[in-house]
């Protein structure tokens, strides 16, 4: 069975926090995300092929930003194995189902992931509903990078949302209906990842690249 070289190190090392960088009109821009999850296709070869699960707002320049250019890096940091995951490839967007988007079109692993009965938006709500409610709040707040004329009006904004279901009022399940539109999946497929060992001696680094069967390994200086 086909499998990927860096995943198991990469989920042990427990990478939570990770910088995402896209491209404006050929100039850099970057955020912090946070990992939601990572999966893959039950079958080979497509197994050998992890993909990486966060979370966005469809109103953020992002999203605009990777509909010209979907080519990203990601990198990650364990500070507690002091290694560093250098990851590059592409992202796609997964927003509520009324703005439309069709994953298994983009690449053979998301088909495959279609073929072997994979719900997005099972996936899309599962993700929602295990947020904290103060997360799930910011969706339901004005368009991201927007202005603010006065920081009293943040005082209205909530501040802490249910899930649909725990909704208790018609108010609270308005608010979580426009946080759940706003709101959607960040989904990167790697395609090379540069893996730095620093918590060994000597320091290690490998570069994988991805192929049709698995992972092409290079061993380089670090």
């Amino acid at each position: 069975m086909a499998e990927c070289p860096w995943r198991a190190p990469f989920e042990n090392a427990h990478c939570a926090i990770f910088q995402f960088s896209t491209l404006d009109n050929g100039a850099p821009r970057v955020r912090s995300h946070v990992l939601r999850d990572t999966l893959a296709p039950s079958s080979p070869p497509h197994s050998a092929h992890p993909i990486l699960v966060s979370t966005t707002d469809v109103r953020t320049p992002k999203v605009t930003q990777l509909a010209q250019s979907n080519r990203v890096e990601a990198v990650f940091w364990a500070a507690n194995t002091n290694e560093q995951y250098r990851i590059r490839g592409r992202a796609h967007v997964f927003p509520h189902r009324s703005l439309g988007g069709a994953l298994h079109e983009k690449s053979s692993v998301f088909a495959q992931l279609k073929a072997e009965g994979f719900d997005w938006e099972a996936k899309r709500k599962e993700v929602f509903d295990a947020l904290k409610p103060d997360m799930r709040a910011s969706w339901a707040r004005p368009t991201p990078g927007s202005p603010l004329l006065n920081l009293e009006d943040a005082e209205k904004w909530p501040r802490e949302l249910p899930t649909l279901e725990d909704a208790q009022d018609e108010e609270t399940r308005a608010r979580v209906k426009e946080a759940y539109a706003n709101y959607a999946l960040l989904i990167i497929e790697p395609e090379q990842v540069d893996f730095c060992e620093l918590g060994v001696v000597p320091n290690q680094r490998t570069i994988f690249t991805r192929t049709e069967e698995g992972w092409d390994a290079q061993r380089v200086v670090p």
